[in-house]
């Protein structure tokens, strides 16, 4: 039996002991969202720590302005090539509401069926407990065979990520040289499907901008004023409508510019997979296609840029009707953005197409709400490349290198301030029910996430 299969065969053996340790942290009610769970969330962080420091990585906890950080490192076999890794995962999870949609306490872990399949039941069981198991599982099952790591490992668990992370950044300014590694492994991401393994290579930025139009200095009678009076909520309006073509792409100057089209693997990789547009739209009520007529509904959602609108506000929107002309009207817009997009440069040609628009008496004022840029890795980036293939070892199927239509803002944190990219390896499904009631992590991806983190440790020391 060679070194790997042994690790394997050892995670299999003791798969019982690794639930019930899984059952153990899901118990912990780390609601970060919540004061009232304050010391919940340091008790989960102690419980971590201590599981890492019997396994044999060295582990503290460290304070911070909110909820702990846990902070670990392990050295890997020096005798093989390899990075030293960050790995990170987070220990809160959201608040339980509404309770009476659950079918069991939330925070008494049962194991169930569902259509056929064993799943653990509770919060956190998939976002993100039993994902950042999967990995400390497959350290302690390689401790146990070889008493060492196959490469150099630092854990890093957050306690904040349910609610936005606060501490985080300067946390991460204050320990750079500590937790600065040659790549950062991030599980809170999920599989194509229940056998299809999956690293996401793509996350969309985001850039948030609210549009604040000022007409007359107070508002007007419609029957006095209408007409000859500038009325802002018509001129916004006109400004959205005039943001995309009748194709769908965004007419702001330079939108695209760094904008990057699949490579023709990948093309064909997603044009193969069996996703359902129809079905997709389906499920929430709609059948045609919006957005850039190029592109297929998949690309859309992973791999193309948007300029969408969230929300408008203006004049009187109460019961009843109300004649009048208001003097503001405003409209918050996100940007997902894409590839190389600069968040900044865009929010600077957005600004500079609505001032174009807006009336010489009439002013416009802006409101920022944040920016950040796309990550992506690089298809012939070889430890992506040792990371697929391990992953396909485990799975009897090539990974697909999936885009994710949202953003993880920890990824462009980790490029920024520690100067690393990250590789996002998770087993979380669709149906999880994340963030929901009766959220769920099938035992399978559970167990075959522990394998597959013991092959991807095991590839990533490999010249």
């Amino acid at each position: 039996m060679s070194n790997i299969e042994a690790v394997l065969a050892h995670v299999d053996e003791n798969i019982d002991a690794s639930i019930e340790r899984m059952k153990e942290l899901v118990r912990f009610q780390s609601i970060s969202t919540d004061p009232a769970y304050q010391e919940e969330c340091r008790k989960t962080a102690d419980h971590l720590a201590s599981e890492l420091n019997t396994i044999g990585i060295a582990a503290d906890v460290r304070v911070t302005p909110g909820h702990p950080m846990v902070v670990g490192h392990a050295e890997g076999n020096e005798g093989k090539a390899g990075p030293h890794v960050l790995f990170y995962g987070h220990y809160d999870v959201q608040p339980i509401d509404p309770i009476e949609l659950w079918d069991a306490d939330p925070f008494d872990p049962q194991i169930v069926e569902k259509n056929g399949i064993k799943v653990m039941t509770g919060r956190g069981t998939s976002d993100d407990k039993g994902q950042l198991l999967t990995f400390m599982e497959a350290c302690r099952a390689y401790k146990a065979i070889n008493g060492e790591l196959p490469i150099p490992v630092s854990i890093l668990f957050e306690g904040e990520e349910e609610s936005g992370s606060p501490s985080l950044v300067p946390f991460l300014n204050e320990n750079k040289e500590e937790l600065s590694r040659d790549l950062a492994l991030v599980c809170d991401t999920g599989m194509f499907d229940p056998t299809t393994p999956s690293i996401t290579t793509m996350l969309r930025g985001l850039l948030g901008e609210e549009i604040i139009i000022t007409a007359a200095n107070r508002d007007l009678h419609s029957g006095m004023y209408g007409g000859p009076a500038a009325n802002p909520i018509k001129i916004l309006t006109n400004i959205l409508a005039d943001m995309h073509d009748e194709n769908g792409r965004v007419t702001i100057p330079g939108f695209y510019d760094g904008v990057e089209e699949l490579t023709p693997e990948v093309k064909a990789q997603w044009d193969a997979l069996p996703f359902d547009a129809q079905a997709f739209l389906g499920d929430i009520g709609l059948s045609i296609p919006a957005g850039e007529t190029a592109y297929s509904v998949y690309e859309l959602v992973n791999a193309r840029p948007t300029c969408e609108f969230n929300g408008i506000t203006g004049g009187y929107s109460g019961d009843g009707f109300k004649t009048v002309i208001a003097s503001k009207a405003s409209a918050k817009v996100s940007c997902r953005l894409v590839g190389k997009q600069d968040p900044l440069k865009i929010r600077e040609a957005f600004r500079a197409f609505v001032r174009e628009r807006v009336p010489a008496d009439c002013s416009v004022e802006f409101l920022d709400h944040g920016a950040g840029p796309a990550h992506s890795l690089s298809p012939d980036y070889p430890p992506l490349k040792k990371g697929a293939e391990a992953l396909k070892d485990e799975w009897n199927k090539d990974a697909v290198m999936m885009g994710m239509g949202g953003s993880i803002p920890i990824v462009g944190e980790f490029k920024d301030i520690l100067g690393m990219d990250s590789m996002l390896i998770g087993f979380a499904l669709d149906d999880d029910n994340i963030h929901s009631p009766n959220e769920k992590y099938n035992i399978e991806s559970y167990h075959k996430g522990i394998r597959s983190w013991v092959r991807v440790l095991n590839a990533l020391a490999k010249d």
